[in-house]
């Protein structure tokens, strides 16, 4: 029993879970409207579309979470602009912005020498060098993601499930759209700043991935979203500490094998369950 809990007896390895933890709660928020809308591209490019805000802060000396979250909301408005683009649909507006942004981060990189290690920093994170402050942070941000969840939850179930019907209701899914894009941006920026674009992404979708295959109420899968999270950031950290592996990476990939042993289970029990006959998988609900 002892060799369980030894991990977390020392200092550093506490900080990390208290920030593992507030880092699930926050993307349990987020990341279910990112895949219930389809958005999980837009994720993953805002992710390392930020390069560009970072770089140019690191070499002013300005606040990197400033820098990435003014990337990121350049890019948000770049996407929330060419959505509606008759020429090309919204992943090819996306893709196209993610390049265009990244090109110009790495070419901003290439002219900093002193900047190579914070690019490393950027990109993989330590979530073991998490300091007070930045759990400070973390919960600032979860208050926040929190605040806006709940006064923004009808409109924003109406624009995943039904925009049309949310324009009916006058419930301005536009504004909508453009609070759920800034609740990402915001997210991911300070997720980012702490535990680095890797984790913060793979926490993002992985646990809400999860979630979506044993909950159908929205507020349940977010809930099932926090404690598969919060469950990956204790196996993680317990497994790195004594395979000597990178941390974040290795919650990360804790996260994505939880996703796939509830798929594996949920996959097995349906081929037993084959001789009753078949009930439709019944779609995301929110409060009736």
């Amino acid at each position: 029993m002892s060799s369980l809990v030894e991990p977390f007896t020392v200092s550093f390895v506490v900080r990390a879970l208290v920030g593992g933890v507030l880092l699930a709660a926050a993307c349990a928020l987020v990341g279910v409207w990112v895949i219930a809308r389809g958005m999980t591209f837009l994720g993953e490019a805002m992710s390392h579309g930020m390069l560009p805000g970072v770089a140019i802060a690191s070499i002013v000396g300005g606040n990197l979470v400033v820098g990435a979250a003014a990337s990121a909301f350049a890019m948000a408005a770049g996407v929330n602009a060419l959505r509606h683009s008759r020429e090309f649909g919204r992943d090819t507006s996306i893709g196209l912005l993610f390049v265009g942004m990244l090109s110009v981060g790495v070419i901003i990189v290439s002219h900093s020498r002193s900047f190579a290690t914070d690019l490393t920093a950027f990109l993989f994170g330590d979530v073991l060098a998490i300091q007070r402050p930045d759990l400070l942070m973390l919960g600032a941000a979860v208050a926040l993601v929190a605040a806006v969840t709940a006064a923004c939850y009808r409109p924003f179930l109406a624009l995943t499930f039904d925009p049309r019907k949310a324009r009916t209701l006058g419930l301005r899914p536009d504004l909508a759209n453009a609070a759920m894009l800034a609740l990402l941006t915001v997210t991911m920026a300070v997720a980012f700043s702490v535990v680095g674009t890797l984790l913060a992404f793979g926490m993002l979708i992985a646990p809400s991935a999860a979630a979506m295959l044993v909950a159908r109420r929205l507020p349940a899968v977010m809930l099932a979203s926090f404690v598969i999270g919060a469950a990956a950031t204790v196996v993680g950290l317990w497994v790195s500490w004594y395979a000597a592996t990178a941390a974040g990476a290795t919650i990360a990939a804790v996260a994505v094998l939880f996703f796939l042993a509830i798929l594996g289970a949920r996959r097995v029990t349906t081929a037993l369950g084959r001789r009753r006959p078949p009930v439709p998988n019944p779609p995301l609900e929110g409060i009736s």
